[in-house]
């Protein structure tokens, strides 16, 4: 058995104090404790640490050698710890963590407000960039834990499914096919002739737009290019277009009536790259 700082901590109790009782006393431990603790050291050690005089114990030329070792590697332990916790006792850490962008903006809020309640005092990095960068953050150690929404193309990160999403089509209430798709579904051909919001060409949305939608609609009538999510939801709110994006970035504006989901003849729309 190796021995442990509870040993060393003890050992040095007994050297200041001069007694098994006055170590105990010091540290909070019965005296039975204090000298099963000690002898089992001076087991390991295969050596006595102390001259017994009457009830006295006084450290003999082994037991000086051992304080100096034991009192810097007790000395180094509680600087690892000072390291970890601030001067309240709260763990000094800090978590840090990379999230694609559509996470970032719509999941992670109500995710950190709800860790914080768990743990209110760990200080949060937050890194927000495109699927491939988080993923590269990961592989190199650079945050603890990366959240995306995109396919991991690094063959050293093994991915976790943790959220459910997909792309849906959404328009203003105020738009026409907003209160046909209460009637019936909204087919493709009607899909093909509704103008359309996109983002702008070679970013991750727009790739994921194309990927969802153009195997079944075979061409877009791209209208407005914008250059951000919010954008196209406040303008798809106008009334005038459609817009294809994530459920989790259109949520809000969803249960405020501003946008309405469309109910159409196509299968789900996974979620296939960053938005």
């Amino acid at each position: 058995m190796p021995m442990s700082l509870r040993q060393l901590r003890i050992f040095v109790a007994v050297a200041k104090t001069g007694s098994t009782m006055g170590a105990a006393s010091e540290i909070a431990l019965s005296q039975s404790a204090v000298s099963a603790a000690l002898s089992e050291l001076e087991g390991l050690l295969h050596t006595r640490l102390f001259d017994r005089v009457g009830k006295r114990l006084i450290l003999n030329d082994n037991g000086r050698a051992l304080l100096a070792e034991a009192t810097a590697l007790l000395d180094n332990a509680q600087q690892i710890e000072r390291g970890f916790f601030d001067k309240r006792g709260h763990a000094a850490a800090t978590l840090k963590l990379g999230c694609s962008t559509t996470i970032g903006n719509y999941v992670l809020p109500g995710l950190l407000a709800r860790y914080r309640l768990r743990a209110p005092h760990t200080p949060i990095e937050v890194t927000i960039a495109n699927t491939a960068q988080v993923s590269a953050a990961v592989a190199a150690f650079d945050v603890d834990m990366g959240l995306i929404e995109g396919p991991c193309q690094d063959a050293d990160i093994q991915p976790i499914p943790w959220l459910l999403d997909e792309m849906v089509i959404v328009c203003s209430a105020r738009h026409p096919l907003a209160s046909e798709w209460h009637t019936r579904r909204i087919t493709r051909e009607q899909l093909r002739e509704s103008r359309w919001l996109l983002r702008e060409r070679g970013s991750g949305s727009r790739l994921a737009v194309e990927q969802a939608l153009l195997p079944y609609l075979h061409q877009l009538n791209m209208d407005i290019e914008l250059g951000s999510t919010e954008a196209i939801k406040y303008t798809a709110a106008e009334g005038l277009w459609l817009a294809c994006l994530s459920r989790c970035a259109v949520k809000d504006m969803v249960a405020a009536g501003q946008l309405s989901i469309l109910d159409t003849d196509l299968p789900p729309l996974p979620l296939p790259g960053d938005a």
